[in-house]
Formats: structure tokens, C-alpha cells, sequence
């Protein structure tokens, strides 16, 4: 460390205030105001080492240069003791290719540019199996999706909200996009970016883009399903009104799990403006479906949004570990709980659910009136169906795109019972029935620091049960029943107060032993 000096850049001459430059003399040294690099050391993670500290002598006359050469500790308790792997020191130079040693390196070194199998080298360019020529419709996430002209358009508002045609569809990148276009009356017909002919005349290289359903918007806004989709409407002027403008168009892409896309479809919006209108809105989605799968709805990519139902799902009966979880494609999921109605009577509520949302606290309820007539087994099964619903989930998706494939990427719900002191007298016997259902669920923040994933690690379901005894003939009882939803996130800090376990406040640097093994 005694020769390095980070601060030495003019070469034979002595650089202002670098105070380890070898090229200063004593002269130099008494001119300086400061050393620029006051310490220089080497591997700071190393448990000691040697560091070269550098400072000025100023009540000297005249002022003078301090050089010490000293051992610093390290005070982290995670350090390198030796470096014993001396490979890792420096970069290892490369080997150059020679006749000798091309094959080993092309072997080595192989990627799609070369082929380590001589078989497999055809000089015979003109002859290509049917193989070969599908490997140029396979596509990755996020590639262009080319169409014989160009590649397939979804168009976007760019830096203001005027609609750009330069936007390319991603393969397997869900989007949805509404822009402003400009339009009028007289160019209407000239327009091609408000014709159907637009978005379908060009095929996605092998696969032609086919019409799946076409909605008319009248003036007031009225929408028509048109029964024909092969009807191709184009913009024609009718009295004084422009009708059969694009005023949203969906793409629906069908894929193998090769990356081929074998259908592709478009579903198209038509509207008419009068001679006022200068602008319109135009909406643009597109989707992607892998072939013999059903689409499921999504609550985030990959993390969930707040707002977005929590998925939810069942494990397949005969299998003593799921394989693959059963996931409800109905837009809400399956974790649910009880709808609050207006006359808040339970018995009148069977059957209400609403969907429990990530990042939403929720309390529902109802109320009970107990008579002594009511039996109760039946009350209990009933109060238990009024608050799982009749079919409560097994697990829960633990992002918002979890596949169903993917098991590990499903959170089993943990189940608890509890007990009331409570006591009302009602049944001659004692009956033990659930009033209440308390759904709890942690999550944390995954992935970076700068875009958080929201990640959910836990959920707990507890059935809360109270007893119940003997009511006199003719009276009545009113008993609250309430479902409640509570999403923690764990990967903040404990608040005051709160028990938690004990930690150690270190941070580990990602890349803190690289090179080392």
C-alpha cells in the first residue's frame, strides 16, 4: 500500500496535494493545503491489513509531510482472514485460438452462431427440414412480435397522449394502452389508422389474423354485437356522420410452450363521429394464451397490486401432495367472505360473498337471532357455511401471476379454532358455535430495493366459537356475526410494543467474498 497513490495522474511531475506522489519533493509538500487522499489501503474486507495514512505537518516551518505505515483491524465480524485463493487475485489472461486448441475452445465456448457437432454441419443451404423453418417463428419473452410487413402494432401514447404506431407488441407482454387520435368527417375514409384493415391485412408471418367479434357504438353510446364477425366494415361517410371508425381493438395470441404462435385473433370496437368531432380515444389490448390451457386472471406481475384479488385455489382429491393447484378462473377467485347486506340478517345473507383484496383491511357482518326452537347442530353448520362460504380454499397464490403448475409458489391456509368465555343462554345443553371468522395475511417486499415485489408468505384462518345455553320459551337472543380480513406486512420493522424475535442489525454486502470461493 506504500506504493499505490490513486491520486499520482500527471506522469514525472507532482500532482496538488496528492500527498503519497512520489514525484513531490519537500518543497511540494510545504505548498500543500491538505492531502487529497489521506488513507490508502487495500482490500477493505480483509480482517487486517496494512493502510499508508497521509497528513501535513502545518505548525511545522515549513509545513511537512507525515508518512506512517500502520496495521488496521477490521471491525466487522465478517471478514476474509487469507487470501489463500490466489487464482482470484487477478484476471486470468485469455487463451488465444490456434490450431491446436480450436476445437477444445469451440466446445468451450460454444453458442447458436456455432455447432460442436460436425453431423450436424449441412452444406447444403437449399435444403431446410421442417424443423428449421419453425425455428423462425419461436419467439422469448418480450421479443417483437413480426408480422410480414413489419411487426404487429399497439399503438401508445408516447410523450403526450397523441397515439404513436411505433409501438410494437412484446410476445408473451400483456399490455393495454388508450391513446387520442386525430380524425374528421372529410378524411375519414383516408384515415388508416381508424380502418379494421389496419390492424388485420398483415399475418404474424404463418398465421393470419382472424376477426373474432366486431361491437358497434352508436352516437349515445349504445353498443351492438354484431352477429357476423366476418363482415369487414371499413369508414364510410352517411350523412354527415363517419361510421365504422376503430375505436378499440383487443388481440387474443394463442402459443405453444415452444414459443410458437399458432392463432391469433382480434376483436374489434366500431364507432361513429359527427362533423364536431377533431379527436377520438382509441383503447388497445392484447393477451396471450398457451394452447390447450385456460386463461387465468392475474392480480399482479409478479407481485400482487393492491386492489386486485387474492388468487386462490384447492388441492386435487386422490393426491397426498398437490401436483398442480386448482385454480378458480372466475374473476374474483375463491377467498371470499361474508357480504355485508342491508338488513343485516344472517339467515337472509346465505350465499352473499365478496372478494377478499390485497392490501385491504375488511370487517363484515351480520346479526343472529337465536330462538329456543333452534337446534344446534344444524345452526352450527349453518354459521360455518355463513362464514367459509361453501367452498373455503386451500392455498394461496404467493404472487399475482403463481401458475398452477408451479406448486411451491402456493401458501397453504393454516387453520385455528378458539373459544369465547362468553356464555348465552339458549340451548338446554351447552353448544359450542361459531360467531366470528378472522383471515389474517402477511406478506413481505421481494425482490430490489428500487421495484418491490409484494409477496404473500402466510395465512392464518381463525374460527373464533362461543357457547351457547338453555333460553327461555319465547324469548330471543341477538348474537353479532362478523368476518374480518387483516393483511400484515412483515418485512418492516416491529412496532413498540410488539413481541418479536431478537436480531442482529448487519448487513452483508450481495458481493462480499467475490472473488473467493
Amino acid at each position: 500500500v506504500a506504493k499505490l497513490c490513486v491520486c499520482d495522474l500527471l506522469v514525472a511531475q507532482c500532482d496538488v496535494n496528492c500527498c503519497c506522489d512520489p514525484d513531490c519533493s519537500a518543497a511540494d509538500f510545504s505548498l500543500f493545503t491538505t492531502c487529497s487522499v489521506p488513507i490508502v489501503t487495500g482490500d477493505n474486507r480483509l480482517c487486517s491489513q496494512k493502510a499508508a495514512i497521509y497528513s501535513l505537518d502545518v505548525e511545522a516551518n515549513p509545513p511537512e509531510r507525515i508518512f506512517k505505515l500502520i496495521d488496521q483491524v477490521n471491525p466487522s465480524i465478517f471478514c476474509i482472514h487469507a487470501t489463500n485463493y490466489k487464482e482470484a487475485l487477478s484476471f486470468s489472461s485469455p487463451q488465444m485460438p490456434t490450431s491446436e486448441n480450436f476445437d477444445q475452445l469451440l466446445k468451450e465456448f460454444e453458442s447458436a452462431t456455432f455447432s460442436a457437432e460436425p453431423d450436424s454441419w449441412n452444406m447444403n443451404t437449399d435444403a431446410q427440414s421442417p424443423s428449421d423453418a419453425n425455428e423462425t417463428y419461436r419467439y422469448e419473452y418480450g421479443v417483437p412480435i413480426q408480422t410480414v410487413d413489419a411487426f404487429l402494432r399497439l399503438p401508445s401514447p408516447v410523450v403526450s397522449s397523441w397515439c404513436s404506431d411505433a409501438n410494437p407488441a412484446g410476445f408473451l407482454v400483456n399490455q393495454a394502452t388508450k391513446c387520442i387520435r386525430s380524425v374528421s368527417v372529410e378524411k375519414c375514409g383516408n384515415i388508416q389508422a381508424v380502418s379494421m384493415l389496419f390492424y388485420i391485412n398483415s399475418s404474424i408471418l404463418a398465421v393470419n389474423i382472424t376477426v373474432q367479434s366486431v361491437v358497434v357504438q352508436s352516437l349515445n353510446g349504445m353498443w351492438t354485437l354484431l352477429n357476423s364477425s366476418d363482415v369487414l366494415r371499413l369508414p364510410m361517410i352517411l350523412d354527415e356522420v363517419c361510421i365504422n371508425i376503430v375505436l378499440g381493438v383487443s388481440y387474443h395470441i394463442t402459443y405453444t410452450d415452444a414459443g410458437e404462435i399458432i392463432e391469433a385473433a382480434a376483436s374489434f370496437v366500431l364507432g361513429a363521429i359527427n362533423k364536431e368531432a377533431l379527436s377520438i380515444q382509441q383503447s388497445f389490448e392484447i393477451s396471450f394464451t398457451q394452447v390447450n390451457t385456460k386463461p387465468v386472471p392475474l392480480s399482479g406481475n409478479p407481485g400482487y397490486v393492491v386492489g386486485l384479488p387474492v388468487r386462490a385455489g384447492f388441492r386435487p382429491q386422490g393426491y397426498p401432495f398437490p401436483v398442480e393447484i386448482l385454480f378458480n378462473t372466475n374473476k374474483y377467485g375463491q377467498l371470499t367472505i361474508l357480504q355485508s347486506t342491508s338488513n343485516q340478517d344472517c339467515l337472509a345473507a346465505q350465499g352473499a360473498r365478496t372478494p377478499v383484496f390485497f392490501g385491504y383491511n375488511m370487517v363484515s357482518g351480520c346479526k343472529l337471532r337465536i330462538t329456543a326452537a333452534m337446534k344446534c347442530q344444524p345452526l352450527t353448520q349453518t354459521l360455518l357455511d355463513l362464514l367459509k362460504g361453501q367452498t373455503f380454499p386451500e392455498y394461496v397464490a404467493s404472487f399475482g401471476n403463481s401458475r398452477a403448475q408451479d406448486v411451491l409458489d402456493w401458501v397453504p391456509i393454516t387453520h385455528f379454532q378458539t373459544s369465547e368465555q362468553r356464555i348465552y343462554n339458549t340451548f338446554q345443553s351447552s353448544c359450542q358455535i361459531p360467531i366470528s371468522l378472522e383471515i389474517e395475511v402477511k406478506w413481505t417486499k421481494y425482490g430490489s430495493l428500487v421495484n418491490p415485489q409484494a409477496r404473500i408468505v402466510n395465512v392464518t384462518a381463525t374460527i373464533t366459537s362461543t357457547t351457547l345455553k338453555q333460553l327461555p320459551s319465547g324469548r330471543e337472543r341477538t348474537i353479532p356475526i362478523t368476518s374480518s380480513v387483516v393483511f400484515t406486512d412483515i418485512s418492516s420493522p416491529a412496532e413498540p410494543g410488539y413481541k418479536a424475535w431478537p436480531t442482529i442489525n448487519v448487513k452483508l454486502p450481495f458481493d462480499f467474498f467475490f472473488p473467493f470461493v
